[in-house]
């Protein structure tokens, strides 16, 4: 997006409790990052915090633990639809803001051997719902998306780009 930036990686815990709404977790998780990030900001460092789950039948679908994980969760998406939500939190100096964007997605329907492949290719075990639509997968396997691209590869630029905008940041910000 043409803006300089460094990225601190924040070792905060991930877990959650199961009964909260499922929409809640990734605006908690955002939440989490930037309050454990924000005591170390210099004063008027702009601090972007995302968190990006996939829901499927009001359920998160985590990273896999290993191929037949990966397999399971690519399986459930296949046919069916489901919905890729990022939750943004912005800090810079007194000011928080947050935001979300929830994208849809349809997936075809996948044969065993294409998901095999795309596991045993792309090994994607770091990607929430097992996969990452700038993959292979992506290119075979959505049939349909409405929203945001950039929001399921894992933050929605155009949003964020608007976001940043009515903050009326110094332009050495954005």
């Amino acid at each position: 997006m043409g803006y300089s930036f460094e990225v601190l990686v924040s070792e905060v815990d991930e877990s959650f409790d199961n009964s909260i709404d499922v929409y809640k977790v990734a605006p908690l998780l955002a939440r989490r990052k930037a309050k454990h990030l924000m005591k170390n900001l210099q004063e008027k460092a702009l601090l972007i915090c995302c968190d990006t789950v996939v829901i499927f039948e009001n359920e998160i679908l985590g990273k896999p633990k290993d191929k037949k994980e990966a397999f399971a969760t690519i399986s459930r998406l296949s046919g069916n639809k489901h919905e890729v939500m990022s939750a943004i939190c912005l800090v810079h100096g007194n000011q928080i803001s947050e935001f979300q964007e929830t994208t849809e997605i349809i997936f075809n329907e996948l044969k065993s051997n294409e998901i095999q492949y795309y596991i045993d290719e792309m090994k994607p075990f770091d990607k929430a719902g097992s996969y990452g639509i700038q993959e292979w997968i992506g290119l075979i396997a959505v049939k349909e998306i409405k929203g945001s691209y950039t929001n399921v590869i894992g933050l929605p630029t155009q949003r964020l780009h608007k976001e940043l905008q009515k903050l009326n940041l110094p332009s050495n910000l954005v």
